[in-house]
C-alpha cells in the first residue's frame, strides 16, 4: 500500500473515531436523555418523601453575608406545600403562580406558553416550587445585619394590600417588627418574566440601624441535567468586571468553605453590574441587583438532613438608617424562559450588564447569535423555522460563492490533468521526491491549488457547529415543527428504518448498549443519499482501498447524524444537494465532464462476477 493511502486511511480513521466517540459519550439522543431524566426525577421524589426533615427556621447569618435559605421537610406534594401559606396570586400573559405571604418568597411560577412535550394538552412548565415541595426552587429577598430587633425571615407573615399581582396592579407587602422597624416591599411584574422588588425600611426607633439588602435564588436537590459539553446547566452570573461565571453543580461542590459561612462556594466582593442565578437549558432564575451600586456576589452549596441546597446570592453594602429616616433598595428577579428577544430587551432597556449571556451562545458568540438573528428574521417572514433553515443555507451558499467557485474550479482542473498526474506517478513510482517535484511543477503550470478542494468543507464546519448550537440552546427552536413527521426541529428525527418507520411494533432505542445507534430516521437517510450523490460527482479513486474508504463514508455519517437535531440534518442534506448542483455547474463551465451520471450508471449496472 502506498504511503499516501496509509496516511489517508489513518486520517479518516482518526476523524471517524473522534466523531463516534463524541457521538457515543456526549450526543446521546435527546429522547433517551429525557426518559432517563424523568425516571431519575421520580426516584428523587420518592427518596425525598422518605427523608426526615427539619423545621423551617432561618439559619443564622453573620453580618455581611447572605443568609442561608431554610430547608423545610419535603411535603407529600407540591400542592400541600403551597397550601401551608396564604398567598398573593400572580397573573400575567407569560406566567402564573403565587407569592407566599409567609416569608414573602416568590416560590410558585409556571410558564403559560410552554408545555412539557409537543402535545398541546401536556402540563405547563413549572419553574418555581415552594420549600417543602419536591424539587423546591424559589427566590428570596430581605435584609441582614446587626439590627435593633427582629428582621423578616422565612416564617415572617407579611400583610398584602392586594390579592393578585398583575402587570397593571403592583402589590405592597408590609411587616412591622414591633421594635421600631417597619418593612415594606413593593412588587411589580411586567408582561414577560421580570419582577421588580423595591424594599423600604423605616426606622421609628431611637437608635441608628445598619442593614444590608440581599437577594438569592435557592434550589433544593441537584436537578437532572442533560450533561452535554456544548450546554451549561448550573449556576451562572456576570459579576462586574469579573465577567461571565459558569459553575456546574458538581464543580461547586468541590470548592472550599467560604469564610464565616456554613457553606462552600465562590464569592466576589465589591463588584458593580451584572446578575447571579441558576440556569437550565431553556429556563433560568436570576437576581439582578442595582446596576449602579456595588455588591457581593456568591454561589454556595450546603447539605442539610433533607437535601443539598444550591444558592446564587447578592449582598448589598451596608446602609445606615437614622432614627426617623428610611432607606430603599431595588432589586429585580428574572424567572422564566430564555427567549432571545426578551433577554436582549432586558439587557438593553434595563441596562443589565451582559444579561444576554444568560443564553449559552458559546465561544463563537459572534457567529452563533448572528446566525440565530438571520434565522429568526426569515422565520417571522415565512412562519416555519425549517423553511428558514433552507433559506439561510442558500444565502450562505451565495455569501461564500466566490470562494466555493474557486475551489470547485480548482477541483475541475485537477480532474482535467488527471491523466498527466497518473503518468507522473507511474513514471516516478520508485522515487517519491521526483514524483512530488513533478506534480508540483504540473500544479504550477496549470495554476492549480491542490488543497483548494478542502475549502467548501472547511467553510461548512463552523457554520455546522454554529447551527447545532442555535438548534440546541435557543428556546425558539424548542418544539418548532417542520413538515410531516418532524414536530420538533431541536430533537432527532423520531422515525427509524429499523422498525420500518413505525410499521413494526418495536422500539430499536431500547436495545441495550447500541439502541441510540439504531434510531436512524428518514431525514438522516436522505442526508446520507445526498452525501453519496456528492461523492459520485467525482471519479472513483484508482486505488481499491481508497474506493472502499470513500464508499463507506456516507454510511458512517448517516449513522453519526442519526441522533442529531432534525433541523441540523435537514440543513446538511439541503447543503449537500446545493453543493452537487453548484459543483456540476462549475465543472461544465470549465469544460470538465460531470461524472455523476456515469458513476451512477456504473454503480447500478455493475454485475456480480459469474460463479465458476
Amino acid at each position: 500500500m502506498r504511503q499516501d493511502n496509509k496516511n489517508l486511511i489513518i486520517a479518516i480513521a482518526m476523524s471517524v473515531l473522534i466523531l463516534l466517540g463524541w457521538q457515543y459519550f456526549y450526543a446521546t439522543p435527546q429522547a433517551e436523555k429525557q426518559r432517563q431524566a424523568q425516571l431519575a426525577q421520580q426516584q428523587q421524589q420518592q427518596s425525598q418523601s422518605a427523608q426526615p426533615g427539619q423545621p423551617a427556621t432561618q439559619s443564622a447569618a453573620p453580618a455581611g453575608s447572605a443568609p442561608n435559605a431554610a430547608a423545610a421537610p419535603v411535603a407529600e406534594s407540591r400542592e400541600a406545600a403551597l397550601a401551608r401559606s396564604p398567598r398573593v396570586k400572580i397573573s400575567t400573559p407569560a406566567i402564573s403562580g403565587s407569592i407566599s405571604l409567609r416569608g414573602a418568597r416568590v416560590d410558585d411560577v409556571s410558564l403559560n406558553n410552554y408545555r412539557e412535550t409537543v402535545d398541546p394538552k401536556s402540563p405547563n412548565i413549572v419553574l418555581f416550587s415552594p420549600s417543602g415541595a419536591p424539587h423546591a426552587y424559589y427566590a428570596e429577598f430581605g435584609w441582614v445585619g446587626a439590627a435593633a430587633g427582629a428582621l423578616p425571615g422565612p416564617d415572617t407573615l407579611w400583610t398584602a394590600d392586594k390579592t393578585t399581582l398583575t402587570p397593571d396592579a403592583p402589590v405592597t407587602l408590609t411587616w412591622d417588627n414591633g421594635q421600631g422597624l417597619v418593612f415594606r416591599r413593593a412588587i411589580s411584574v411586567d408582561n414577560n418574566f421580570m419582577f421588580t422588588l423595591k424594599d423600604t425600611v423605616e426606622n421609628r426607633g431611637s437608635a441608628p440601624v445598619t442593614l444590608n439588602a440581599y437577594g438569592l435564588v435557592s434550589r433544593h436537590g441537584r436537578p437532572v441535567t442533560l450533561g452535554y459539553m456544548v450546554l451549561h446547566e448550573g449556576l451562572i452570573g456576570v459579576l462586574g468586571d469579573q465577567g461571565l461565571q459558569e459553575i456546574t453543580y458538581a464543580n461547586l461542590e468541590k470548592e472550599s468553605p467560604l469564610p464565616g459561612q456554613a457553606a462552600i462556594g465562590k464569592a466576589w466582593s465589591s463588584v458593580t453590574g451584572g446578575f447571579v442565578g441558576i440556569t437550565d437549558k431553556y429556563w433560568a432564575a436570576t437576581v439582578v441587583p442595582d446596576q449602579a451600586q456595588p455588591y457581593q456576589g456568591s454561589f454556595t452549596v450546603r447539605t442539610t438532613p433533607a437535601n443539598v441546597i444550591y444558592q446564587a446570592n447578592t449582598l448589598g453594602e451596608g446602609k445606615t438608617i437614622q432614627p426617623g429616616a428610611s432607606v430603599e433598595a431595588t432589586q429585580r428577579l428574572f424567572a422564566g424562559a430564555k427567549e432571545v428577544a426578551v433577554v436582549d430587551g432586558y439587557s438593553d432597556n434595563l441596562g443589565i450588564l451582559k444579561f444576554d449571556r444568560l443564553i449559552d451562545w458559546g465561544w463563537f458568540y459572534f457567529i452563533t447569535k448572528r446566525l440565530f438573528m438571520v434565522l429568526d428574521f426569515f422565520y417571522k417572514l415565512v412562519g416555519n423555522f425549517g423553511v428558514a433553515i433552507l433559506i439561510v443555507t442558500v444565502l450562505l451558499k451565495i455569501l461564500f460563492l466566490p470562494l466555493a467557485n474557486k475551489s470547485y474550479a480548482s477541483m475541475a482542473k485537477m480532474k482535467a490533468v488527471q491523466p498527466e498526474m497518473t503518468a507522473i506517478r507511474e513514471r516516478y513510482a520508485d522515487d517519491r521526491v521526483k514524483q512530488q517535484q513533478a506534480l508540483m511543477e504540473l500544479y504550477k503550470k496549470e495554476k492549480i491549488n491542490p488543497v483548494a478542494g478542502c475549502w467548501p468543507v472547511a467553510i461548512q464546519i463552523p457554520v455546522f457547529f454554529a447551527l447545532y448550537k442555535v438548534l440546541f440552546v435557543t428556546i425558539e427552536m424548542r418544539h418548532a415543527p417542520f413538515f410531516g413527521w418532524i414536530r420538533d426541529l431541536a430533537a432527532p428525527d423520531p422515525t427509524t428504518v429499523f422498525n420500518l418507520f413505525g410499521l413494526l411494533p418495536f422500539d430499536p432505542g431500547t436495545v441495550p448498549g447500541i439502541g441510540h445507534f439504531l434510531l436512524l430516521g428518514a431525514w438522516p437517510l436522505i442526508m446520507g443519499i445526498t452525501m453519496w450523490l456528492q461523492m459520485k460527482m467525482n471519479p472513483a479513486p484508482p486505488d481499491p482501498v481508497q474506493q472502499k474508504v470513500f464508499a463507506w463514508m456516507p454510511v458512517i455519517f448517516t449513522f453519526m447524524l442519526g441522533s442529531f437535531p432534525a433541523g441540523l440534518v435537514i440543513y446538511w442534506a439541503w447543503n449537500n444537494l446545493l453543493s452537487v448542483i453548484q459543483q456540476g455547474f462549475i465543472m461544465r463551465r470549465n469544460g470538465v465532464k460531470v461524472e455523476l451520471w456515469d458513476n451512477l450508471r456504473g454503480t447500478f449496472s455493475r454485475k456480480a462476477p459469474a460463479k465458476s
